[in-house]
């Protein structure tokens, strides 16, 4: 090891600080810091961004032994046999979290410094409190998950993983005045929450059957796990998983996450949050490796929540909404490809790397439509948008291509590699997962096209509308400090997956964290066939989207009659009413049920015996007269009273 690589990997906890001392610079100065905290908040992140780079480099020009390194720090939890020492772990996988996190973060930051000016400007009409407010809850969040992704133990993990739920409740409940934004942040915040006992129950069992949280030594010693244990501890993890990346069946948060402003939406739903529960699985996977169960419940969970999220997106006309259900897709892909163990954890990461760019730079897309068309999110009164927006067209376009698929963009290498894989399964496990994939590329085809065909091209319905805030439309291009990430995002939309899967550079790359790639031999359909076929199917749901939306005039008003499936869509596929009876009304019932036992049972014993002491104590002060017959009469009676027990038990007197 060189000297220089060497103390950039001493002082890794440079990539925490950075963010973490912006936020806490930002929140203490106060209004002090209105004029510059943006500036900060974004001078932060993009330090922590180069540091990675630096701490990148070093770790990828190291020899494959040697690229697993742990700094140790303190001795955080020295309570008798629970020993949990602080540390960070250094190793490929980490790594390209920390460039994916704080690369498409810093790029989310310099947008928001246009957007939130504008929002300054046409919500609040206040100084720049709230933006410098928001900054500080933006490099809060990107500190707490570099924390999640670097941690070398469990516990760990988990101080990161409460961190970043913090913090996506700050953000999504940004608009405090708004009660749809005060439920969204309330709604993710507790729904996480269930999630995050599923991780806890599992932590709790690493440490009871192998007295350590620590990764080194849990995944030395996983063999020594029973088998139930095993997959007790898996479907824990899983439940943690599905919380943290909106997964049936704790999917329902995330599309009202979209209560916030524009940047959370594109920083929780591309590069961060939601990817939290795909590291989970990929960093265990010596654990869901060793238990075939658990890797069949990741498989199943993903194959549904991808279906799940493209059939709800077709049916809605926000379009942050259509973005979020297609980030509850992708991520079921993600979730899909890691379940399938050594064939798909490095597909899954590398799909979750060119989701990063392309749904990030669509986040950002219809941010920047929305800020010129005075924050408007109904598809329907949009339309012919791309003479008037350029620049947001390209870049949003781009990212719309990368999405579904299209031949030698991102996505086609990242998805395509999954379905090929979901194929490989064996048995009737190859049809119906893979069945799954490639009929969500369809969907998602249709759902995207129908999108972009709504928003950019047809008649511009919006001369003759007014917002929803009630103002003109007057559509026009973003500023420069919007456009410029959006073009750097498009770049990445176009070349990341050609990149990344170059000579198997990243699955090579996270071998020493995620072992080697085990490719199937035989496909329920042909290797060659599976490109075309998914191409083909994409294609087919573009087509039918453009018969279904591009020939015709749309219409303004949302049409009431519609089929049972679009229906039951618009409904989320009763997504919400299984929360609301699984969690939500189970939880408030619990609730009231302890505070009547608090108030009736606890509270009652409580002044129950406080008030038996104060009538007993007032009776018994009636006796202190203060006259000396009075006490030389009870001293009668006592002694009276004693030579009666005395002869009544047989003792001679």
């Amino acid at each position: 090891m060189t000297s220089a690589a060497g103390g950039f990997q001493e002082n890794a906890w440079l990539l925490v600080a950075f963010p973490a001392l912006g936020a806490l610079i930002l929140l203490v100065a106060g209004r002090r810091a209105n004029g510059w905290g943006h500036i900060l908040g974004c001078a932060t992140v993009i330090a922590s961004f180069v540091y990675g780079l630096l701490l990148f480099s070093s770790i990828a020009g190291m020899p494959e032994s040697g690229q697993v390194r742990e700094l140790h720090m303190f001795s955080w939890i020295p309570v008798n046999a629970l020993q949990v020492d602080f540390g960070l772990r250094m190793d490929p996988l980490s790594m390209v979290f920390v460039l994916l996190i704080t690369g498409v973060g810093s790029l989310i930051h310099v947008y928001s410094i246009g957007y939130m000016s504008h929002d300054q400007e046409g919500r609040t009409g206040r100084d720049n409190t709230e933006r410098r407010r928001f900054f500080a809850y933006l490099n809060l969040f990107v500190a707490a998950m570099l924390i999640l992704v670097l941690g070398n133990s469990f516990v760990t993990l988990y101080l990161g993983w409460e961190g970043v739920g913090l913090a996506s409740y700050l953000l999504i409940g940004f608009w405090q005045g708004r009660p749809s934004a005060a439920a969204a942040a309330t709604k993710a915040f507790v729904m996480n929450r269930v999630g995050d006992v599923g991780l806890a129950l599992a932590i709790f069992l690493l440490f009871a059957n192998l007295g350590t949280t620590q990764y080194t030594e849990v995944f030395a010693r996983a063999g020594e796990l029973t088998p139930g244990v095993l997959l007790a501890i898996t479907l824990l993890l899983l439940l943690g998983a599905c919380g943290k990346s909106g997964q049936v069946p704790l999917q329902a948060w995330l599309p009202d996450a979209m209560e916030g402003p524009t940047p959370v939406s594109a920083l929780i739903h591309a590069a961060t949050m939601v990817t939290a529960g795909v590291y989970l699985i990929a960093r265990s996977n010596p654990l869901f490796t060793l238990s075939p169960g658990g890797q069949l419940a990741v498989t199943i969970v993903g194959a549904v929540t991808l279906l799940v999220g493209c059939i709800i997106g077709c049916a809605y006309d926000d379009i942050k909404k259509v973005l979020a259900y297609s980030t509850v897709s992708q991520i079921g892909y993600m979730m899909l490809a890691v379940g399938l163990g050594p064939a798909g954890y490095a597909l899954g990461i590398m799909h979750l790397l060119t989701h990063g760019f392309f749904k990030a730079g669509l986040f950002l897309g219809a941010g920047s439509v929305m800020h010129g068309m005075n924050d408007e999110v109904d598809m329907r009164k949009f339309g012919g948008l791309y003479r008037f927006m350029p620049i947001t067209f390209a870049t949003f376009g781009l990212g719309y291509l990368a999405l579904i698929g299209f031949p030698f963009l991102s996505g086609y290498y990242s998805k395509d590699a999954i379905i090929e894989a979901a194929f490989g399964q064996e048995g009737w496990r190859g049809w119906v997962f893979g069945g799954a994939a490639m009929l969500g590329a369809a969907i998602t085809a249709f759902y995207m096209t129908r999108l972009v065909l709504m928003t950019f091209f047809g008649e511009k319905r919006w001369e003759n509308l007014k917002a929803s805030n009630g103002k003109d439309f007057h559509p026009h291009e973003s500023p420069a400090v919007m456009t410029a990430p959006m073009i750097v995002l498009a770049i990445g939309s176009v070349a990341a997956g050609m990149f990344l899967a170059g000579g198997d550079r990243l699955v090579g790359f996270l071998a020493p964290s995620l072992g080697e790639l085990h490719e199937a031999e035989h496909t329920a359909i042909p290797h060659a066939l599976i490109p075309a076929l998914t191409v083909a199917l994409s294609a087919l749901g573009a087509l039918i989207a453009w018969l279904v939306v591009g020939r015709k005039p749309v219409p303004v008003e949302r049409p009431e009659r519609v089929s049972p499936i679009v229906r039951a869509a618009r409904a989320d596929l009763g997504g919400n009413a299984l929360n609301n009876a699984l969690a939500v009304r189970p939880t408030f019932g619990l609730s009231r049920g302890l505070v009547t036992v608090d108030r009736k049972g606890v509270d009652g014993a409580v002044n129950g015996i406080a008030g038996f002491l104060g009538f007993s104590s007032g009776r018994l002060r009636r006796l202190q007269t203060g006259f000396v017959r009075s006490y030389a009469l009870s001293m009668l009676f006592g002694g009276i009273l004693v030579i009666a027990a005395l002869m009544a038990v047989g003792i001679p007197t």
